[in-house]
C-alpha cells in the first residue's frame, strides 16, 4: 500500500512538472511579439545590486528599526537574567 502511494504521489509530481514545463515553453521564444520594445540590459553590477544588495540593505533597515523603536519593558523580556526558579509565594502545608 505505501509503494502504490509513493507511486501515485511520484506520477503526479511527474506530470505537473512536464504540464509546466510545456506552459512556460512560450517564455523561452527567441522572436519578438510586435510591439515589443524591451529596454536596455542590466550589467552584472546592477544586477547583483538589484537581486542581492538591495534585499539585504533592506533587511538590514527594518531589523535595526525594530531594534530602535521598540519600546516593550524590561521586565517582560525573556533573557537569562530574568529567569527566576524560585516560586514567589511560598506553599504552605
Amino acid at each position: 500500500m505505501d509503494k502504490k502511494n509513493a507511486l501515485r504521489a511520484g506520477a503526479l509530481a511527474a506530470g505537473t512538472t512536464l504540464m509546466m514545463l510545456l506552459m512556460s515553453s512560450p517564455a523561452l521564444a527567441l522572436t519578438r511579439d510586435d510591439g515589443d520594445d524591451p529596454g536596455p540590459g542590466l550589467s552584472v553590477i546592477e544586477t547583483v545590486g538589484l537581486y542581492v544588495v538591495a534585499p539585504i540593505a533592506l533587511f538590514a533597515i527594518i531589523a535595526a528599526l525594530v531594534m530602535v523603536l521598540d519600546r516593550s519593558k524590561e521586565e517582560h523580556r525573556v533573557t537569562s537574567r530574568n529567569i527566576k526558579t524560585r516560586p514567589k509565594a511560598d506553599a504552605k502545608v
